[in-house]
């Protein structure tokens, strides 16, 4: 079973820039929301983890946070 992917994200935040840069490097397709301006996808992402918080990236419905942690689970999984 594949897994379905959501980023949100917003380009101006540098811990974002990291992810979206390794995205890029590993030749990853991610859905991508932007908390700044939609304002859907921030209440989303508040109703997922009572935050404001990205890059968060969801798998299956789970949130994962943290630019490190995003980065490494994105090389465990298509590097």
């Amino acid at each position: 079973m594949s897994k379905t992917y959501i980023l949100y994200q917003f380009p101006e935040c540098p811990f974002c820039q990291l992810v979206l840069r390794e995205l890029d490097n590993l030749d990853v397709d991610i859905p991508t929301k932007n908390t700044r301006t939609d304002s859907g996808a921030r209440q989303e992402l508040i109703e997922l983890t009572g935050k404001t918080q990205v890059p968060c990236l969801v798998i299956n419905g789970e949130p994962l946070l943290e630019s490190s942690d995003i980065v490494d689970y994105l090389r465990q999984e298509y590097a």
